[in-house]
């Protein structure tokens, strides 16, 4: 059988158009259920372990994760997945730290979390940026990305088409169904991806006659290390050892979009394990995306872009049908980082600026507000995510923008959940001298007069973020009991009640053991 336009057969648009029905019976079926303003942001705080650790994985696995991961892999090694399986170590302090102080606080969005500690202009400043940031580099970039490679496969269709249809579909369920939507079609995501990835993997290391001392021997030096000098652009052993787990830590226990599943957890302990089995499915990243993208540079080593090398892997190396079902996990990636920001964008626009002084509408306005606000937000990202193209290497360089936004952010959630004497003063100017601070600091690298790595200005710029919080705190007067009693965080918070005596298979901290000891050990064999 041939395949259309070279690249797609009829039996591959089949299992696309199975995918795409399933995702639209879940989106009916769900909205259906979601009757008030806590379904739609929270789905109604009933979600499970498993559903919650399958969400985590897959709205974190985006477009430009999966075109990014397999591309930088092929062309500088696999040292990049280190932004993956890291997040183990963020995900046990979300688990066993801020969880339990989020649900102390019963709240809905993380800024809120900042109310209670500082107070209302940390919550907003951080909720204006997060929404910002959401909608025009997550959602939008998503899009764009996204259209960029459906153009791979269907070159008929301009990019603004493929912008638009991706927006409105993802964005249409999202709204009607809300979290639990994004969560359940996220399951399904996940399982997709998985699969699909895993059917590349396979075939490639199949190529190589599953001989890892092949892999190896036809790739450059070092392509095969996590652990690279300190001169290498792409992420030295500092910013391995340091910056990537601070921009873990913003990106897994602060951002809305992400630490929402864990907020609809029934209980603590149900948060918990979805943490956990979210840890350990990002290893999965590594062996099923980075692997086969530094493996391709021996079968397919002219491919010009190394952007196209995910398309090139699915159509030349996978048989009619796994194509389709690859390209689906593709789409699948694409709607579960849209589906997700646009849910936690609408989420904190409703919650931290539509509420004011603690007033909340009733249950059906809350779920209004949220529709609409879902639509709008759509709308703009679908109207921005084409203007990207024009960018150029501008676009490349907003995500070392994100060296500027963490440290702050990292500085005043870790030393404020530890130290009660952390005032709101102190983090309000942490927010805006770590801001303005990275700034300059970005300026300066894109100048060229500022030589280090963006992962080791992430570290330096925690540092000074954390002593402009600690200088102005202790000038200022110390919180109350009453403010530190729910959000400072201490040992006996740490685990739900029910955990004691229950069987060590089922204890989030043998969880957690195994998550950090699969970080150490992919250090060690891959050194």
């Amino acid at each position: 059988m041939e395949r259309l336009n070279g690249a797609i057969h009829g039996a591959d648009i089949t299992v696309i158009t199975i995918y795409f029905l399933i995702v639209v019976v879940i989106g009916v079926y769900v909205s259906r259920q979601t009757q008030s303003g806590d379904d739609l942001f929270l789905a109604g705080r009933s979600l499970t372990w498993a559903a919650i650790g399958l969400s985590l994985f897959a709205s974190n696995i985006s477009t430009t994760t999966i075109i990014g991961l397999t591309g930088s892999a092929y062309a500088d090694g696999i040292s990049v997945s280190a932004y993956e399986w890291m997040a183990g170590v963020p995900l046990i302090l979300l688990a066993f730290v801020f969880a339990p102080l989020y649900f102390k606080s019963r709240i809905t969005t993380v800024p809120e979390y900042l109310e209670y500690r500082f107070d209302r202009r940390v919550r907003q400043y951080f909720s204006a940026m997060t929404i910002l940031l959401t909608v025009i580099i997550d959602t939008a970039g998503g899009l764009y990305a996204g259209g960029v490679v459906m153009r791979t496969f269907f070159p008929q269709f301009d990019l603004w088409i493929w912008c638009a249809a991706i927006g409105l579909f993802a964005g249409l369920y999202t709204a009607a169904g809300g979290l639990r939507a994004v969560v359940y079609t996220d399951v399904l995501q996940a399982i997709v991806l998985i699969v699909g990835s895993s059917a590349i993997t396979y075939v490639m290391f199949a190529g190589m006659d599953f001989s890892w001392e092949k892999v190896v021997a036809a790739a450059p030096v070092d392509h095969f290390s996590v652990v690279q000098p300190t001169h290498d652009p792409q992420l030295p052993w500092p910013g391995l050892f340091t910056g990537v787990v601070l921009l873990g830590f913003w990106y897994w226990v602060t951002n809305q979009y992400i630490v929402q599943r864990v907020l609809g957890a029934k209980n603590l302990q149900h948060a918990q394990w979805g943490a956990m089995l979210g840890g350990m499915l990002k290893f999965l990243p590594l062996f099923i995306m980075v692997l086969p993208g530094a493996m391709a540079i021996s079968q397919f080593p002219n491919i010009p872009n190394k952007d196209m090398v995910f398309a090139v892997m699915a159509t030349e190396a996978l048989p009619i049908g796994l194509t389709g079902l690859v390209l689906a996990g593709l789409m699948a990636a694409i709607m579960s980082s849209v589906d997700s920001t646009l849910n936690s964008s609408s989420t904190l626009i409703v919650h931290d600026f539509v509420f004011k002084n603690g007033t909340k509408p009733d249950p059906y306005k809350s779920r209004r507000y949220g529709r609409v606000t879902t639509i709008v937000l759509m709308l703009i990202a679908i109207l921005w995510a084409p203007q990207i193209k024009d960018f150029g290497g501008l676009w490349s360089y907003l995500q070392q923008a994100f060296s500027i936004l963490v440290p702050p952010i990292a500085a005043i959630f870790l030393v404020g959940a530890f130290w009660g004497r952390g005032t709101a003063s102190g983090a309000l100017w942490a927010l805006i001298a770590g801001h303005v601070a990275g700034g300059g600091l970005f300026w300066l690298t894109q100048a060229g007069l500022w030589p280090l790595h963006f992962t080791i200005n992430v570290t330096i710029m925690t540092a000074f973020s954390v002593l402009v919080f600690v200088v102005v705190s202790f000038a200022g007067t110390a919180p109350s009991s009453d403010v530190i009693r729910n959000t400072v965080w201490r040992k006996d918070m740490a685990l739900d009640p029910k955990t004691a005596g229950s069987p060590i298979w089922t204890d989030p901290r043998a969880h957690a053991v195994l998550v950090f000891a699969g970080v150490v050990g992919i250090i060690v064999g891959f050194w």
